[in-house]
């Protein structure tokens, strides 16, 4: 899948994910009506309206970009109905042919991370049929617990030619709280960057790993450092747009020949139709032609930083 996530890469000349990541205040009101005159005012209408969201925004947008990555938690929180709508967007964003980052920053042990990478990546064995649960090309994964976490969704990968992300440097201000502290006289991303790259040795695809690193756009420093650390782990980079990064934060995680990297944005794109730069334009209507528009121009920032 590593291979194919490049091929499009390549393809669309757009290093982007975008994060299909839905609050009920994103969702124009029109939709919102819709969808409580169908199921009321209730978890199945809010499921329903976020996923008729997702919907025009995916159709306005999949020619553009290679990906995109659900945060599962936007759709957790309105229980079943939300789980159901999550399964939708992974199985419509297939269908046009996107690749599905599951952002769902898993981290535990054993057979409960096994669990997790069976029911996100892999296949469940139900007497004698085998059935995909959530069917994500590749998921974020939290090493916290160490190898103990993270070898069971390499171990799905390799089966399912799958990948993962692990959270090496994150984009939140907090991060260093943990992150940055000196072990042995290195900052502990910089070691669990060194994992990845040992990790993905395992598991490699044409030019780049199946294991991947999230690394956050507000931190292009240390993202340098990583980059050279982890030479064959491509970056999910969050940070862009509404938590501040631009593109000439991102130089320095992508590789000489362009590539290396994937910038996500969420709400800079899914709720741009609310945004100064484009609410004079667009009425809530229109709000995926916003987000297509957005897209186009972090194409183009993007494009004019790695010139």
């Amino acid at each position: 899948m590593i291979n194919q996530l490049v091929s499009k890469i390549q393809k669309t000349g757009a290093p982007i994910v975008v994060g299909l990541d839905p609050m009920m205040k994103f969702v124009p009101e029109h939709i919102q009506k819709k969808a409580f005159s169908e199921y009321g005012e209730t978890l199945e209408g809010a499921a329903e309206a976020i996923w008729q969201y997702n919907k025009g925004i995916v159709d306005a947008v999949y020619d553009l970009i290679p990906a995109v990555k659900p945060q599962i938690a936007m759709y957790e929180q309105f229980g079943i109905p939300g789980l159901q709508a999550f399964k939708k967007t992974v199985d419509y964003c297939k269908e046009k042919g996107l690749v599905v980052i599951g952002d769902i920053k898993r981290g535990d042990i054993g057979s409960t991370s096994t669990a997790y990478a069976v029911g996100h990546l892999g296949k469940v064995q139900v007497g004698s049929n085998q059935f995909s649960g959530f069917d994500e090309d590749f998921v974020t994964v939290n090493p916290y617990l160490g190898s103990d976490g993270v070898k069971p969704f390499i171990d799905v990968c390799k089966e399912e030619k799958k990948g993962i992300f692990v959270l090496v440097k994150t984009s939140n201000p907090s991060s260093g709280e943990f992150q940055d502290r000196l072990i042995d006289g290195k900052p502990l991303y910089e070691l669990v960057g060194a994992m990845v790259d040992q990790w993905g040795s395992e598991v490699m695809g044409d030019s780049y790993s199946y294991v991947g690193a999230v690394v956050g756009a507000t931190y292009p420093e240390m993202g340098k450092v990583l980059r050279e650390i982890m030479p064959k782990a491509y970056i999910l980079v969050p940070g862009y747009g509404a938590q501040g990064g631009k593109g000439k934060d991102l130089v320095h995680f992508f590789n000489k020949d362009g590539l290396g990297a994937i910038v996500n944005s969420s709400r800079g794109i899914i709720a741009a139709y609310q945004q100064d730069a484009y609410k004079e334009k667009y009425s809530p209507e229109n709000y995926a032609d916003a987000s297509r528009e957005a897209v186009l121009a972090m194409k183009e920032d993007i494009a004019s930083a790695l010139v």
